[in-house]
Order: structure tokens, then C-alpha cells, then sequence
């Protein structure tokens, strides 16, 4: 049985392995409405005791990366293929990403996003339907099927693999500037209007 309010999934038992791992489901956080949609791949320990997507270290490396392109965690909508912890944080199994598949769909259907960040190399392929080279394909954007209508996705790396390589931290903020531009938020006070407001 799965029980839903808007974009929120707040019953699912699709996947055993995940059932028991988790404590929580993880749903997405920020504006229904929001003009950028980030989509990382599963919720991870911290994620999971805290209920919010992209937490702990690798949250902090996102929201640095948000500010310096002058925007908060509040602006935009962060979410994950898969909505429950994995466990021993592996990476998602191709049938719990199937099984997460529809409400995924649905958030981006819901929120209507201008742009699709893909934080990492799962939520890349799994948006696109490729393979992605995400370090050599980071800050480019695709157009995609995606929540029913034509949408751009921009790849960018994850903001863990900075921690774990320092020399990606530069990719990975252009890749979150690009982002923002293509939001329409500027931070040097020019740029075109968007839907997050005026800083």
C-alpha cells in the first residue's frame, strides 16, 4: 500500500530490503513551486535520521555551493530517486529505483522545476537513460522526457565526491553557478527574473 499527500510519499513497502533499513521516509524538501530541482540518488545515514535530503558534510559542500551562486537551501527543491535508506548506504538496487520510479515522476510533474540538477552518477543515468560520464559531463545540460513534459537537465557531480577529491570542488561549483544562471539568478544583480525572488 502507498499513501501520498501532493508530491510526499508517506507509506511504502515496495521494497523489503529498504523497509527494514530505514527509519523514515525521505521525501523531498523546499518549494512546491521551486524553479531548480535537485535529485541526488538515496537517502544515506544522516539523511535518514534527520528526514531531509542531503544533510551532514555533503549537504554543507551543496549549501556553500548555493550561496556563493546566490541562492539558500530554502530556494529550491532537493529530492532523491530513492526515497529510503539503503543499507550499509549501498548504492540503490535497479528494481528499488524502478520501484521509486513513479514517485519521482510525480514531485517533478508537480513542481514544474526550469531546470533538473542531477547530484551524481545514478540520478544521472536514471533521468537521461544513459550512461553519464559525470566528470567529464558536468554543467552540461540535456533536454529530457520527464514528469510528462520536456525538461532541461543539468548534470553535476555529487558533493561528496569533493570531500574525497578536493580538485572536483571547482567542477562542481561552476556546475551549481550554471544552475542558477540558468534559474535566472544572477549575483551581481543582473540576469533575467526567475521564480526565486530578489536578493
Amino acid at each position: 500500500m502507498v499513501e501520498r499527500d501532493g508530491p510526499d510519499v508517506t507509506a511504502c513497502e515496495r521494497c523489503p530490503a529498504l523497509v527494514e533499513s530505514r527509519s523514515r521516509i525521505v521525501n523531498g524538501v523546499g518549494p512546491d513551486d521551486a524553479a531548480l530541482l535537485f535529485v541526488g540518488e538515496a537517502p544515506g545515514a544522516n539523511e535518514d535520521a534527520e528526514g531531509e535530503p542531503f544533510v551532514g558534510r555533503s549537504g554543507t559542500v551543496l549549501d556553500d555551493a548555493l550561496r556563493d551562486a546566490g541562492l539558500a537551501r530554502a530556494d529550491v527543491r532537493i529530492t532523491n530517486c530513492v526515497r529510503c535508506r539503503p543499507p550499509e548506504n549501498r548504492d540503490p538496487h535497479v528494481e528499488e529505483l524502478d520501484n521509486c520510479a513513479d514517485f519521482l515522476e510525480r514531485e517533478i510533474e508537480f513542481v514544474d522545476p526550469d531546470l533538473i540538477v542531477t547530484l551524481g552518477k545514478v540520478p544521472g543515468e536514471r533521468l537521461l537513460d544513459r550512461s553519464v560520464a559525470v566528470t567529464k559531463e558536468a554543467g552540461s545540460v540535456v533536454d529530457a522526457r520527464l514528469g510528462g513534459a520536456s525538461r532541461r537537465v543539468l548534470v553535476c557531480l555529487h558533493p561528496a565526491a569533493t570531500l574525497y577529491d578536493r580538485s572536483q570542488r571547482e567542477a562542481f561549483d561552476a556546475a551549481i553557478a550554471k544552475a542558477a544562471d540558468l534559474a535566472g539568478v544572477s549575483t551581481d544583480g543582473g540576469g533575467g527574473q526567475s521564480r526565486l525572488g530578489d536578493y
